[in-house]
């Protein structure tokens, strides 16, 4: 029903940056909040930053000044802008969205991207 799409991920120095893309795409009413999560090798996955429909940001304490969340909403999208990569950010970053659908009646529904390898050598 609701598919979505990431990309951006790579290799990079400490000190480089990325730019990670998330759209969504299927039969969408609208979506409500859009977050990004991430998985460090043998961590448990955890929230980075969210960005809710009116806009409004919320980001993890190890990330804040360093990455930025913003979205378009005319193309269903989300981005991580990431600067400053440490070492730490290594791990597998994923796309998640709760979506009202353009004919369901079940509410807010959760979905979650494919996850996209972010690399980051010292």
């Amino acid at each position: 029903q609701v598919q979505l799409v990431e990309s951006g991920g790579g290799l990079v120095q400490a000190g480089g940056s990325l730019r990670l893309s998330c759209a969504a795409s299927g039969s969408i009413f609208s979506i409500n909040d859009m977050d990004w999560y991430r998985q460090p090798p043998g961590r448990q996955r955890e929230l980075v930053a969210k960005i809710t429909s009116d806009g409004s940001t919320n980001y993890s304490d190890s990330v804040k000044g360093r990455f930025t969340i913003s979205r378009d909403n005319t193309k269903n999208t989300v981005y991580l802008q990431m600067n400053s990569l440490k070492p730490a950010d290594t791990a597998l970053y994923y796309c998640h969205a709760t979506v009202l659908l353009l004919y369901g009646s079940q509410g807010l529904l959760n979905y979650w991207g494919q996850g996209t390898q972010v690399t980051v050598s010292s």
